[in-house]
């Protein structure tokens, strides 16, 4: 298969790196189907869309032509199977739990045509432990966006050992068609590739928080001020979840038996709070606060 046999791409899961990979894909001119097990889920991605497209006709970046035919190339379902219909291409952007992705691609594997790539978005389950749930292990990799996927310009292409290289170059022909920048990362490896590197920084940040050194204000404004990072790394965990930083963590830890690699008292006692950033209103910074 070519970049050019891609015509309908497939968004498993709605939430919130589903629906902007699929608002980002129905922009650039894929046919699109987000789906989703729950329908608030669903009436939820499909507001965003809504209110999304006029948004960047307002802002001059989008024709009123433009978000119009982006609006028609995008539907949602809770029906897997109807979603898959003449699938080229499926990315599952679902809770990263490796049983559900798993008997996902098992579905996926079902109700799609032979031809399609199965790609899962996880930033840290490597696609060798779901590809063995399909009979197409070959058309199995990791395509990682970063949140938030309509903005941020790095997806992480990772091959597999069972990731054939058409797979690998049609995923990379296909982050170019959706104006990204793809890695290409030859082999699998614990934290793939930006958030190997984050990690330790992050890791650091909150080693020094610990040991009193500094606060969690002032460590992000060091990287931003002094580093030139955008935000710094306490704000990026809020962003991308403690609660990932702390599933990583672990994972990292059983994966090596490196005790560095366990999360921090500090983030532990986030988790265990159900304090995850963001999208609960409190991480190491308070959102309630916000408007």
């Amino acid at each position: 298969m070519k970049i050019e046999d891609v015509k309908k791409i497939v968004v498993v899961g709605a939430g919130n790196m589903g629906h902007q990979i699929a608002t980002l894909s129905a922009i650039q001119g894929f046919k699109v189907v987000c789906t989703d097990i729950k329908e608030d889920v669903l009436k939820k991605a499909e507001a965003f869309v809504d209110k999304y497209l006029p948004g960047r006709v307002e802002k001059g970046k989008l024709t009123a032509d433009q978000a119009k035919q982006a609006r028609a190339n995008i539907s949602f379902t809770s029906s897997l199977q109807e979603a898959c219909k003449d699938a080229d291409y499926v990315i599952e952007a679902v809770l990263e739990i490796l049983d559900l992705k798993r008997r996902i691609f098992a579905d996926l594997d079902k109700f799609t045509p032979p031809h399609a790539i199965l790609a899962t978005n996880s930033s840290f389950i490597v696609s060798s432990k779901i590809a063995d749930a399909t009979t197409r292990p070959s058309q199995v990799c990791n395509l990682h966006f970063f949140n938030p996927a309509l903005v941020m310009k790095l997806v992480e292409v990772v091959q597999g050992p069972h990731t054939s290289d058409e797979t690998i170059k049609v995923s990379m022909d296909l982050c170019a068609k959706l104006e990204k920048v793809p890695v290409h990362l030859k082999k699998e490896v614990d934290g793939f590739l930006l958030n190997r590197i984050f990690r330790a920084i992050g890791r650091e940040a909150q080693w020094i928080l610990e040991m009193g050194v500094a606060s969690v204000e002032d460590i992000d404004k060091a990287c931003v001020y002094g580093a030139g990072h955008p935000m710094g790394p306490f704000r990026l965990n809020d962003l991308t979840g403690i609660d990932l930083s702390y599933i990583m963590g672990m994972e990292a830890f059983r994966a090596t038996g490196d005790r560095s690699q366990l999360p921090t008292p500090s983030l532990v006692a986030k988790y265990v709070k159900g304090e995850y950033g963001e999208k609960t209103g409190k991480g190491w910074y308070d959102y309630t606060k916000k408007k």
